[in-house]
């Protein structure tokens, strides 16, 4: 597993949670990975787009039919963020394989977030109505 979260954090650009913060101001689309149980418990950070990991590849593919209509482009700059920091790497890496030049992701995920003093808001959106495809909103408010 090491060999593997090294080879994936080779492809992509590691972000502290500050220097992702401040990427965001500047445009930067961030994509909160973690399920919907782990964003009601622990808040989720304003601005994020949130699909969940199992969904991210059909959300974010270009070619994709189920592409999200708010999925940032291959070349805008897309930071990925789950709980800790390692599912968030490699997925990242899958997304550079899809030809996303400007992936990365959260170092320490959403738990180094919060340590860093970063703000997040209370999780107020419902969960999924019935026939509603899960990554498929605009931005947490």
């Amino acid at each position: 597993m090491d060999e593997l979260l090294a080879e994936a954090a080779a492809r992509i650009q590691r972000l502290e949670p500050v220097a992702a913060f401040e990427a965001m101001r500047e445009g930067a689309t961030l994509v909160d990975l973690r399920s919907d149980g782990a964003r009601e418990r622990d808040g989720l950070v304003s601005g994020s787009l949130h699909v969940p990991r199992t969904v991210l590849e059909w959300r974010l593919d270009p070619e994709s039919p189920w592409r999200s209509p708010h999925a940032p482009s291959l070349e805008e700059r897309v930071i990925l963020l789950c709980d800790h920091g390692l599912s968030s790497a490699l997925a990242a890496a899958t997304l550079v394989g899809l030809g996303f030049t400007r992936a990365g992701d959260v170092v320490g995920g959403f738990a180094a977030w919060l340590e860093a003093g970063l703000p997040i808001a209370e999780a107020a959106a419902p969960r999924l109505e019935p026939g509603e495809l899960a990554g498929m909103r605009g931005p947490d408010p």
